[in-house]
């Protein structure tokens, strides 16, 4: 995730004094009405009130502040530093460091030249990692020439927390990577080393073991979905190599979907997280793991007060299932789903100004969801009584949900709700699942129009043999191609373009270009039609709004 922020231009002498000018204005407008109701009171009054505010401020002034040292004294133990070290591979820092499929989100890799770099070289140096970090790190080219023919050796450095007093480490995917080697660093500089007894790249999470001869230090989950915005947090890592490291913030946000993997649901921090920090947990104020910070966003590589942690009620089930299996096992339900837009809602008979639901753009064969009756253009909008407000929470809880159980779905179909029961079965690599649809390319350019019809802008055309081979459409699809899209119609506000594949109109389907014109041009008088595209192999539902001949993207 390497995100670019665009930075403010900097004010001059003048506005800085006019801001400041601002401020103090303001302050004089509030203090003044006070002071003159104040004045206005007898010289009695005045005297009883001045010794009541007197008060008040000496006893604000004595209460003591309250520390989070016994919290961090009693937790500190238990987090651990995690260096990892890989051969023959170029230099990488340590959210750099998932070379198996980039699932993790990434911090940018490098820092432009500063003051510290010498200081942090010796502290590399002292720490016994070769090169200051690596070539490619931020102060790796200052570690002096490797030899030649010397096989260079690539550095990660991250976090981790012990979980089990028999040494068991919670730590990122993304900080051990295709690691060669890992070594687990306690607070008292004590090193261990570690395996790695199981990684889910989906998640982000690993969990190592190391060898303890007495029982170790450990930390308890706690539980995420009780963690409010505005909650105060901690986090606890090795930021940069240097070691435990506590930094203090809120919850800013919940549910936050980063598109890291199919199950995001972060929660969202404003404690500084930086480099290293990566797999290292957010504590809440009873000094309980409430998450596994991850990752951040930011333009320079450096904590800008949005970071990113695994909730923890998600990482206990993943951690649970490495420590018992090494791997971990998941449910399916086999269904392609979407977000429902106000648009699509409008269509659906659903209230377009709080749009909930998972919308079922397609339903795989042979799959649980297809025995269990669901159908495409449902809206699941309930599953074992947990809301569907975003449509990635689906696919969470259909994971969770253990292979072989049956599944209580609520659904939408032509407006009323009605219940489906499915039986999850184990996903398999060769099964798909999806959480949205992502739409590439633009269909393949403009198709020819012979035999074409027109309707709303779009000119439309059999979907023959040539235009399946031309479109890489399978057997299984029927429906219209858009042949042509005219600039200034709703078709193109909403994004339709040459090579898209018309399924349905209104759930109807669509058998040849004169039948879909007909089908768009009746439900153009309802002023809001539901379009089944199938782009790339891949079917979206689109909300088309034909009033004032406008469109909006559904």
């Amino acid at each position: 995730m390497r995100t670019t922020l665009p930075t403010a231009a900097p004010r001059s002498s003048g506005q800085r004094f006019r801001a400041t000018l601002l401020g103090t204005c303001m302050g004089l407008s509030v203090a003044l009405p006070f002071a003159s109701a104040f004045a206005q009171q007898p010289a009695a009054n005045q005297n009883a009130a001045a010794a009541n505010i007197t008060q008040q401020v000496q006893t604000q002034t004595q209460a003591p502040m309250q520390s989070l040292s016994p919290i961090v004294d009693r937790v500190l133990p238990a987090v651990v530093n995690v260096s990892v070290t890989m051969k023959g591979t170029p230099a990488i820092t340590e959210d750099d460091s998932d070379s198996e499929d980039q699932s993790g989100p990434g911090i940018q890799p490098g820092f432009p030249p500063s003051p510290f770099d010498e200081l942090l070289r010796r502290f590399f140096e002292q720490q016994g990692i070769p090169n200051g970090g690596g070539n490619g790190g931020p102060f790796g080219q200052r570690g002096g020439p490797i030899p030649r023919g010397a096989q260079p050796k690539a550095v990660a450095l991250g976090s981790g927390f012990i979980i089990d007093p028999s040494g068991y480490i919670v730590t990122n995917n993304h900080v051990v990577g295709q690691a060669d080697s890992v070594t687990v660093i306690f607070q008292d500089d004590s090193k261990h080393p570690a395996k790695i007894v199981g990684r889910d790249p989906k998640t982000d999470i690993a969990l190592l073991k190391i060898d303890a001869k007495k029982p170790l230090p450990y930390v308890q989950w706690g539980d995420s979905d009780h963690a409010k915005v505005g909650d105060w947090i901690m986090a606890v890592g090795n930021p940069f190599g240097l070691g435990g490291t506590v930094t203090t913030g809120i919850v800013s946000a919940r549910g936050r979907d980063i598109h890291s993997g199919p199950f995001d649901d972060f929660l969202q921090l404003d404690a500084a997280i930086n480099r290293g920090n990566s797999g290292g947990p957010t504590f809440d104020m009873q000094g309980r793991v409430v998450g596994i910070n991850t990752a951040i966003y930011s333009p320079n590589g450096g904590s800008v007060g949005i970071g990113f942690a695994i909730p923890s009620n998600l990482a206990k089930n993943i951690v649970d299932q490495l420590k018992e299996n090494g791997h971990v096992t998941r449910s399916w339900l086999g269904v392609q789903i979407q977000n429902v837009t106000p648009e699509i809602a409008k269509s659906l008979g659903l209230d377009p100004n709080a749009p909930k639901g998972a919308l079922v753009a397609a339903v795989q064969d042979n799959s649980p969801a297809q025995k269990a009756g669901l159908k495409q253009g449902d809206v699941i909008t309930s599953v074992n009584g947990h809301e569907i407000d975003k449509v990635h929470d689906l696919p969470r809880l259909v994971a969770e949900t253990p292979v072989g159980k049956t599944l209580d779905i609520m659904v939408t179909r032509n407006g009323k709700s009605q219940q489906v029961e499915a039986k999850v079965a184990e996903l398999k690599d060769q099964d798909r699942q999806f959480a949205s649809n992502d739409r590439n390319g633009n269909g393949g350019g403009k198709q020819q129009q012979a035999e074409n019809s027109a309707a709303l802008g779009l000119q439309l055309a059999p979907l023959d043999g040539q235009m399946r081979r031309r479109l890489h459409v399978g057997k299984d699809v029927k429906g219209v191609v858009v042949a042509g899209v005219a600039d200034d119609s709703p078709a193109a506000a909403i994004g339709l373009a040459p090579g898209d594949v018309i399924e349905s109109v209104n759930q109807q389907p669509v058998a040849s270009p004169d039948d879909a014109a007909a089908k768009l041009k009746d439900a153009a008088k309802q002023k809001q039609i539901l379009l089944l595209l199938n782009r790339h192999g891949t079917n979206e539902f689109v909300g088309l709004s034909v009033e004032n001949g406008g469109g909006n993207q559904g």
